[in-house]
Parts: structure tokens; C-alpha cells; sequence
């Protein structure tokens, strides 16, 4: 029998007010928004469902993406003449990065080339492929250096799948975790990632939700996510925190 309980309802409908600390919507520097036009556009596509306070972090990756301080604020300042010149002056952005651990971060970090976000945070990631060889080392100066350290989109790491406890011992270690909204639609990275996502969600471990949104594409697919009422149960405090720790 059909009961309103388990209607799906649409992630989107709650998320007015939240602060996105995790996007690649600075045009030109990385694989995200490629003009200022394309940023201009995700802009938009978030105001119309609240979200009109960004933390920009476009990579910094060695070898890929090698941006730095002047590169990421030159793109920076681009965006916000723009938006200036447009006047959307409700919108408030503000520029950080999303750290590849590889060869380079660990220099970067000693040479203060890093991107903070409010000052104390740092947002890292991982390869895909395989877990950073000097991931360890690499966290424990962060804290040396005074920054607590946010894992980005956690839930994609599918080599910690099935070695779930590899989680809790980063949560152990102090690590912060920042779970993608496209995660909870098995439409962006499948069935699987959604699955750990949920699971972390149980387990209280996620401290942030944030988009990483590279394009319009993905934007529509946050758009179209439709979520149970016990996961929104779940996701609520989460966007809470958020709001309260960058807002």
C-alpha cells in the first residue's frame, strides 16, 4: 500500500541557504567552468534553488592543474568584475582550493602556497586509483601547520569500499569529511558510491555537503535528485553545520 512516508522528495527543496565550500565554477583554470560565461550560468542555475554563497576551489594538482595563489585570485577577480558588472550583488563568493596529496603538496604547504578556506580549513583529495603514498605525512603537517583537513567527496574512493574501516581510522586521524550532493543520486557515480555515501551518513561521519559541480550537466543532475525522507533526516544536520561553519 502507497504511504506518504516513502515518497520521494527533492534534494534541491532544502538546501536554500547553503553554503557550497566545494565547486570548480572559476572560469578557465581547471576541468570545471571554462568561461566566465560557464560560470555565470552555474551562478544562476544555484540561485534558483538558494544557494548564493560560494567558496571557490578549482584543483590545485601537480602536473595537471599546477594553479597557485595568482592564478586561482586572477580567475577569481574575473568572475567577480563580472558579476559586478551584471549586479548580482546578492551572490557572495570567495576563493579557496581543492589540494591533490601528490609529489608537490607537501612543498606547497611548506612555501604557504596553500588555499584555505576560512582561514583554518583545507580541503584535500585523493587519485581515484589509489591512496596517496605520502597521505599520512601529508596530514600530519597540516595539522602542524594549523589547519584542520576536509577530505573531499570521501564516498568516491572505491578502494576503501571494502575496507570500510579505512574510514574510521581517517576520522580518527581528526580528517573532516565532505560528501558530494550528486552522490546521493546513483545517476552521477552509481549505485555503489551512493550506497557508501548513505552509510556514512548513518555513521555520522560526514561533517559537509558541498556540490563539486564542474558543469551545467551536473548541476541538473543535483536538480532532479529525489531523496527519502529518512535520508533528508540524515542530510539536514549536515547542511546545518555547514552553514554554520562558512557561512
Amino acid at each position: 500500500m502507497f504511504s506518504f512516508f516513502h515518497k520521494k522528495i527533492f534534494l534541491v527543496d532544502y538546501l536554500h541557504g547553503l553554503v557550497d565550500i566545494h565547486n570548480h565554477i572559476l572560469p578557465g583554470i581547471d576541468d570545471g567552468a571554462k568561461t566566465v560565461d560557464d560560470s555565470i550560468d552555474l551562478i544562476k542555475g544555484f540561485s534558483e534553488f538558494g544557494i548564493t554563497n560560494f567558496v571557490c576551489t578549482p584543483h590545485i594538482m601537480n602536473n595537471y592543474y599546477p594553479n597557485t595563489p595568482e592564478t586561482i585570485n586572477n580567475s577569481f577577480e574575473i568572475l567577480k568584475k563580472e558579476m559586478e558588472n551584471l549586479g548580482l550583488d546578492t551572490i557572495k563568493i570567495d576563493s579557496a582550493a581543492e589540494h591533490m596529496i601528490d609529489d608537490n603538496f607537501e612543498n606547497i604547504l611548506e612555501n604557504n602556497e596553500v588555499m584555505q578556506l576560512k582561514k583554518e580549513y583545507l580541503l584535500v583529495e585523493m587519485s581515484y586509483l589509489q591512496p596517496s603514498f605520502n597521505f599520512d605525512i601529508a596530514i600530519g603537517k597540516i595539522a602542524k601547520h594549523g589547519y584542520f583537513p576536509i577530505l573531499a567527496h570521501p564516498e568516491r574512493y572505491v578502494y576503501f569500499h571494502h575496507k570500510y574501516s579505512s574510514y574510521l581510522k581517517l576520522k580518527k586521524q581528526g580528517i573532516l569529511f565532505q560528501m558530494n550532493l550528486s552522490s546521493l543520486n546513483s545517476e552521477s557515480y552509481g549505485a555503489e558510491i551512493q550506497k557508501i555515501g548513505q552509510k556514512l551518513l548513518e555513521d555520522k561521519s560526514v561533517n559537509f555537503l558541498a556540490s563539486d559541480v564542474h558543469n551545467l550537466r551536473q548541476l541538473t543532475l543535483i536538480k532532479e535528485t529525489k531523496i527519502s525522507r529518512r535520508t533528508l533526516n540524515l542530510i539536514l544536520p549536515v547542511i546545518d553545520q555547514t552553514i554554520k561553519t562558512f557561512y
